[in-house]
């Protein structure tokens, strides 16, 4: 990748990250990425997939697999702490997470197909929306557009704080923990505040679940059997001196390694909710939010990308444990061979979703780079 290139690609990088849109409120990027696509030569370019989702396809023209690199469109509700001179001109809105700088580094694998199309089959990349939420995924493969472009394989990547500069690290099996946010309503019946016997407060049932909840996964190592309950938000009445409360509210997000073991998680928690409630002569409303099922790396996909990285000399090491936070790339995994890899953003960098974090600008050619090496293993 040119120097000039790269710069642009910088350039563009810090354009996003001025601009950054909420999940599933991705328009504006929308509308700007199909516009670049056009202008690097894709075939086809599709817009609108589960909600503001861009795809473009550099096709060769000859039989052959099709290869998808997939990419994140949305920002944060963060407002970004930041004396950079691209800092996010929309208040309380941030690309905290770096999904500007992966847009750029697939905008960079855009650039390298323009005119100079794989030896056969199809490469297709897509700027998925909602990430954030874990809607995301799930959206842009139920759209009816994505039957058209379904592909054999497809790779992604995270930048990771905490690992060296420029470093890869591949998980075989397990990548990206379970999750999901259980938010849990305690419903009794307010009363005088000088008379709480004459109603029915569920202070006592928020008490005791705080402590049960958090108490019924405390984290361990990660294998099989992990699973984590935190406490995010709770809330009890009204912020008055004359009632006494008549309902409270617990949100608790649940973390596993395996889907299986989340379906067990849920069911204690739900279990456990429920006899507390009753015990108290409450009612109990539960729903669920933010809901990711785990992610695994194909063995195929990751011995495509450790082999890529070989090709390009970027450190690259094989773990066993994935990550605690979510990710809903998993879903595509459901009709190919995926993988996900971790880039390093730096030992000491600000870690993802704080209001400091800035995505670094030397991984966009090591990223866009990787992609490229892993489509020619597959497609020549």
């Amino acid at each position: 990748m040119t120097p000039d290139t790269i710069a642009r690609l910088t350039n563009l990088r810090h354009e996003l990250h001025q601009k950054p849109e909420l999940s599933g409120q991705e328009r504006d990027t929308a509308v700007r990425v199909a516009d670049l696509l056009r202008q690097a030569g894709a075939d086809r370019v599709l817009t609108g997939i589960g909600g503001h989702g861009v795809a473009a396809v550099f096709d060769s023209g000859k039989d052959g697999p099709s290869v998808g690199i997939r990419c994140e469109l949305d920002g944060l509700p963060i407002q970004e702490i930041s004396d950079l001179s691209y800092v996010s001109t929309i208040p309380g809105k941030g690309h905290l997470c770096g999904h500007d700088g992966h847009m750029a580094m697939v905008f960079g694998v855009a650039d390298a197909l323009n005119g100079n199309r794989p030896q056969r089959g199809r490469v297709i990349l897509f700027f998925q929306p909602a990430e954030e939420t874990g809607q995301g995924a799930i959206a842009f493969r139920a759209d009816p557009n994505f039957s058209e472009i379904d592909p054999d394989y497809v790779f992604s990547l995270h930048n990771l704080p905490g690992l060296d500069l420029g470093t890869v690290e591949l998980c075989e099996g397990p990548t990206n923990c379970a999750s999901r946010g259980m938010r849990i309503v305690l419903i009794g019946k307010t009363s005088h505040a000088a008379a709480p016997q004459d109603g029915m407060s569920p202070a006592e049932a928020l008490s005791k679940l705080l402590q049960k909840l958090a108490r019924l996964g405390q984290g361990g190592a990660l294998d099989v059997n992990y699973a984590l309950t935190t406490i995010t938000h709770a809330n009890l009445g009204a912020q008055t001196f004359g009632v006494a409360p008549g309902q409270a509210e617990i949100w608790v997000t649940l973390r596993t390694v395996s889907d299986i073991r989340m379906a067990h998680l849920i069911s204690e928690a739900e279990t456990l909710v429920a006899e507390t409630a009753q015990s108290e002569g409450l009612t109990v409303e539960i729903s669920y939010d933010d809901v990711f099922e785990a992610c695994t790396n194909h063995p195929d996909a990751v011995d495509i990308l450790s082999q890529a990285c070989v090709a390009q000399s970027v450190p690259v090491r094989i773990v066993t444990d994935p990550q605690k936070f979510s990710e809903d790339f998993g879903q595509f995994g459901k009709s190919a061979k995926t993988a996900m890899f971790w880039l390093g953003s730096g030992r000491d960098h600000p870690q993802l979703h704080n209001p400091d974090y800035d995505f670094p600008d030397a991984l966009i050619p090591i990223g866009a780079e990787v992609f490229l090496a892993a489509i020619r293993r597959v497609l020549g």
